[in-house]
């Protein structure tokens, strides 16, 4: 086995690890949703009417950039146009397509999900609602590419929602994040207008953040004289 394969029988394996995990975090119902991974010039991803939660790596297809199947025996996602595209034009790790309840209750009402706390930052910021268009068709796949513009995330109008990462982790711990927000937003939002922070604010937290290393562990030895 060449270290290309041996990899991509690792990243399968990993990709259906990452759909367990937002399945137990009920990001995802049944099989809504799709999970993809590059390595090189394949990508492995979640094959179509696959149960999410209880995913196994031979139900990820392995899928070359143009979308020719090079390994596994079920047809790939109906999103793979949309999966190609975020990693042709944003160099995208990974990406996570979910229907999580509170980004899909939001993608229905708002037309960009505010930066309401220093954490979306993390994300690009403010996210941006993906005008509406049916699954799977190339006018999706278009629209999220320009939403994800400079971004890490996107909503999808009246569908769900898109996170990509460097690594697969990330993608995942970006759609937990993107999740949470859309959480204290809607909790926000019910008990009055949402506070936003401004372009000063967000550059002082981007400012603080680098200087302080923050988000990493640290030792108690760092930063003495």
């Amino acid at each position: 086995m060449t270290d290309s394969s041996s990899a991509l029988v690792q990243e399968r394996a990993a990709v259906a690890d990452a759909c367990r995990r937002l399945g137990a975090a009920g990001l995802l119902i049944g099989t809504a949703g799709n999970v993809s991974v590059r390595v090189g010039d394949r990508v492995a991803v979640t094959a179509t009417g696959a149960v999410l939660a209880q995913l196994t790596a031979d139900q990820v297809t392995v899928v070359d950039l143009d979308g020719k199947a090079v390994a596994g025996t079920l047809r790939p996602t109906s999103e793979l146009d949309l999966h190609l595209g975020i990693h042709r034009r944003h160099g995208a790790g990974a990406v996570v397509h979910t229907h999580a309840p509170m980004a899909t209750a939001l993608s229905c009402v708002l037309d960009e999900l505010p930066c309401i706390h220093y954490q979306l930052l993390a994300l690009g910021g403010t996210v941006r609602v993906a005008p509406y268009a049916t699954f799977g068709t190339p006018e999706l796949a278009e629209s999220v590419l320009t939403a994800l513009d400079g971004r890490s995330a996107a909503l999808l109008a009246n569908h769900g929602s898109v996170t990509l990462g460097a690594t697969l982790d990330q993608a995942v711990e970006n759609a937990l994040l993107l999740e949470w927000a859309c959480g204290v937003y809607q909790h926000a939002a019910a008990i009055g207008t949402p506070r936003v922070l401004g372009e000063q604010q967000q550059r002082a937290v981007i400012e603080a953040a680098i200087a302080r290393n923050y988000g990493t562990t640290q030792s108690l030895e760092e930063g003495k004289p």
